[in-house]
């Protein structure tokens, strides 16, 4: 009996001493986003990064900041690659109406 009270207590021990371990790392290499204060226009990559355009010629999702941008007539049309891109310049598919 006194052997698992004793192997109880050691467990425990080494949980809070990881536990302890895990906060220190965190804070060590720099923690959460609510720890420290955010840098100007980090927000806003943030936001552009989680932001998902589709393509219109061939309906993949992409990234904002990772899509090429075509202006066309006051709307901006985001595509996957350049051929898609080449594609609905030469205007040789039918696109969808939401795209």
């Amino acid at each position: 009996m006194r052997f698992l009270f004793l192997l109880l207590i050691l467990l425990w021990g080494l949980m809070l001493l990881g536990r302890a371990m895990m906060w220190i790392l965190r804070a060590l290499l720099g923690g959460t986003e609510k720890s420290r204060p955010a840098r100007d226009g980090e927000t806003k990559s943030v936001e552009a990064s989680t932001r998902l355009v589709r393509d219109p010629v061939c309906g993949v999702h992409v990234a904002e900041n990772r899509a090429l941008p075509l202006r066309s007539s006051n709307e901006t049309f985001y595509f996957c690659s350049a051929s898609c891109r080449d594609q609905y310049l030469l205007g040789t598919k039918k696109y969808a109406a939401n795209g």
